[in-house]
């Protein structure tokens, strides 16, 4: 085990009030919006993982970097500088210093991130920011992601695991995006689980000792309840 992963356990321990609380999931379970509610709800701070892998994805296509190319990737891996900002009312994310929230959302990098995210050296860059951003959290953090439970924070407190089924994600996905198949949305999202269940490095699966909550009948509001509520208990009990 890390000494960072060591680290965050022990300030988690120390601080009566503060949380590390680790929420995985494939896409289109409702991660982002119950993890940001979550972590505003109970004055914790927030990251997004997932946009730390999609900004690398950028930077690479935008520098000429073939993505199709692992050694090439592996290469380039330690060569952005990616600052993730933790407040769950407004996330940032720059890349060289230059805002790219809007630009990693693209299909572009949508299709190219499970391929980049793979790459072991990728893993390690990002995992490390991680895990120090989370270190670095002194009242705590809610923190996104597909391996938060298992790799990144083995020692979170509290771990969560957000599935639900592939027409329900897609269905949300669709409506996030105007004009969107909703076929092509569901192949896309099983394409991408797959991809990212399938890696060698760091695959998303759920932890041992994580809650699964399936959010397919849920409203957004009682996935955040639901979650809210296991934190309290964590709270109570430490």
């Amino acid at each position: 085990m890390s000494t960072t992963v060591e680290t965050v356990s022990a300030a988690a321990r120390t601080a009566p009030a503060a949380v590390i609380v680790a929420i995985d999931g494939p896409s289109g379970t409702g991660k982002s919006s119950t993890s940001k509610a979550v972590a505003a709800q109970l004055g914790l701070s927030y990251l997004d993982t997932g946009a730390q892998y999609r900004a690398i994805t950028w930077w690479m296509l935008n520098n000429g970097i073939d993505v199709s190319d692992p050694s090439e990737i592996a290469t380039a891996a330690a060569k952005p500088v990616i600052v993730s900002g933790t407040d769950p009312a407004g996330p940032t994310i720059t890349v060289d210093g230059e805002d790219a929230s809007g630009p990693i959302r693209t299909q572009e990098v949508t299709s190219k991130v499970s391929a980049v995210s793979a790459v072991p050296e990728v893993r390690t860059r990002i995992t490390a920011l991680q895990r120090s951003i989370a270190a670095a959290a002194g009242g705590g953090i809610v923190v996104e992601g597909r391996d938060i439970g298992t790799t990144v924070l083995p020692d979170a407190d509290v771990k969560i695991f957000l599935t639900a089924s592939p027409e329900a994600r897609a269905a949300r996905r669709s409506g996030e995006v105007k004009g969107s198949d909703l076929t092509a949305t569901r192949e896309a999202l099983i394409k991408r689980d797959a991809a990212d269940s399938g890696r060698t490095t760091s695959p998303l699966a759920k932890a041992a000792d994580a809650v699964e909550v399936d959010t397919t009948e849920l409203t957004l509001s009682q996935v955040i309840e639901c979650v809210v509520t296991l934190v309290g208990e964590k709270r109570v009990a430490t």
